[in-house]
């Protein structure tokens, strides 16, 4: 083959390579996992969420203890919502009210995912906690990974107590920038441009990330860091990506959730 025919034949490869994941990109972003738990575990009840493109979600919620405020939390994009509750199961110890939120498409909800229709999702679940009485100054958004871009979007639009991103990045670009190069980030659709939005949250800002993380690298911790030079940060020694599930990562999040403690939450203020 000639260098010429070679070439050519490399420059159809990537555009067409290029072209394949444009077009497929929210399948890979967003792998829903095919199966998902029938009903809640002990302690949650099932509850649903109306977004305001008409779709009715499901969630998982259980009700703070007296004194406690209330977590919602936006899972990972492989994750569903048993893994949730193993990634809040120290926060649930805590006394802490939870609302695990589920996306659509997932857990058998309608719908495609998407950076819009996340927001949505999330959206819709800050509504449905107001419903149940609970003014957003007393909930804490956790997000972990991809859930780090809701959870962030949520908290740029409420006056949350606090926002806690576990594992998260910088932005959707930034992290396909970094496992494929060749990609222009142009390309990429979803942005869930985080470090963009965190400058003008107005509640604290918690990050937690993994030194050996080589999904979402610490690189986008360290580009959060500058974009919130006051987050509190912890950089934890050995874990991955799959920090959230460990038990060092829940004795973190307790204890930087008991420090918010010592601010009364609105309901008793």
């Amino acid at each position: 083959m000639s260098f010429a025919k070679l070439g050519l034949f490399i420059l159809v490869f990537v555009v067409a390579a290029t072209a394949l994941l444009y077009t497929q990109q929210r399948r890979l972003i967003f792998p829903a996992p095919s199966q998902y738990p029938q009903g809640p575990s002990s302690g949650f009840r099932l509850v649903h969420t109306q977004t305001d493109d008409g779709l009715r979600l499901i969630a998982y919620y259980r009700a703070a203890q007296p004194g406690r405020r209330t977590i919602i939390f936006f899972h990972g994009n492989g994750d569903n919502l048993l893994g949730a509750i193993q990634a809040t199961r120290g926060l649930a110890a805590n006394g802490n009210g939870l609302l695990l939120v589920e996306y659509r498409g997932y857990g058998g909800n309608p719908g495609s995912p998407g950076e819009a229709g996340l927001y949505r999702d999330g959206a819709a679940a800050m509504r449905w906690l107001a419903t149940e009485g609970i003014a957003a100054r007393d909930v804490i958004v956790v997000g972990n990974s991809i859930g780090s871009g809701p959870a962030t979007e949520m908290a740029l639009r409420h006056d949350v107590a606090a926002l806690m991103l576990v594992s998260g990045f910088s932005s959707l670009p930034d992290v396909v920038g970094e496992a494929m190069s060749f990609v222009p980030r142009t390309l990429v659709r979803d942005r869930f441009d985080n470090a963009s939005k965190l400058a003008r949250v107005k509640a604290p800002v918690f990050l937690m990330h993994g030194d050996a993380d080589t999904l979402v690298t610490p690189a986008n911790l360290a580009r959060l860091r500058r974009a919130r030079p006051d987050a509190t940060v912890a950089l934890v020694a050995g874990a991955g990506h799959e920090l959230a599930y460990s038990a060092a990562a829940q004795a973190i999040l307790i204890d930087w959730v008991k420090g918010l403690q010592n601010r009364p939450p609105q309901s008793e203020s």
